[in-house]
């Protein structure tokens, strides 16, 4: 059984999100883009889901799945009950709707090493205090052809240097990162 604050949980630790109240309702947005949004007494939940796909979705578990109000089909939307939903298939399904409203370098992040999303999106909205100790103190940082190595040159890079592309492969030691490709 899932709850709205494990799917809370799992949309924001993914980069670019926040969350938002409106009209009664916590919604998961990355910029203006709704990809999660609750019920308001937080038993359901919609969410982004390609509009080709949703009617196989439901189709495959009603019990579980719905499509949403008349009003709303023309949205990519599908409705699930949380309490039939088991952990790893929330996860998918947030994840997934969280790719369909962010670029394509960000799809990755997810699958990567913790504390790799993390990490990236606190170079994305340049909160250095929050990613010091996310960086080990010998972290090797290699973004094409810049290779630092230590987590105060790579920070003092980060500073001055337009946001990197997120890594392709990741080290981490200790639970922070220790080395960083591109």
């Amino acid at each position: 059984m899932v709850t709205a604050d494990d799917v809370r949980r799992v949309g924001l630790a993914l980069p670019r999100t926040y969350e938002f109240f409106t009209g009664g309702r916590f919604k998961l947005k990355v910029r203006q883009i709704v990809y999660v949004g609750f019920s308001r007494d937080e038993t359901t939940m919609g969410f982004g889901y390609p509009r080709d796909a949703r009617d196989g979705l439901v189709e495959s578990d009603p019990a579980t799945f719905f499509l949403p109000p008349a009003r709303d089909l023309r949205y990519q939307w599908v409705c699930a009950r949380l309490d039939r939903l088991d952990p790893e298939e929330m996860r998918e399904l947030v994840t997934d709707a969280w790719r369909m409203c962010t670029p394509r370098m960000l799809h990755d992040l997810p699958e990567l090493e913790a504390p790799t999303a993390a990490a990236w999106n606190a170079i994305d909205v340049g909160d250095w205090a929050a990613l010091r100790p996310l960086l080990h103190p010998s972290l090797h940082f290699v973004d094409g052809p810049v290779a630092l190595r230590g987590r105060t040159r790579v920070l003092d890079h980060l500073r001055c240097h337009p946001t990197p592309r997120p890594p392709t492969s990741v080290e981490v030691r200790d639970g922070r990162l220790y080395r960083w490709v591109r």
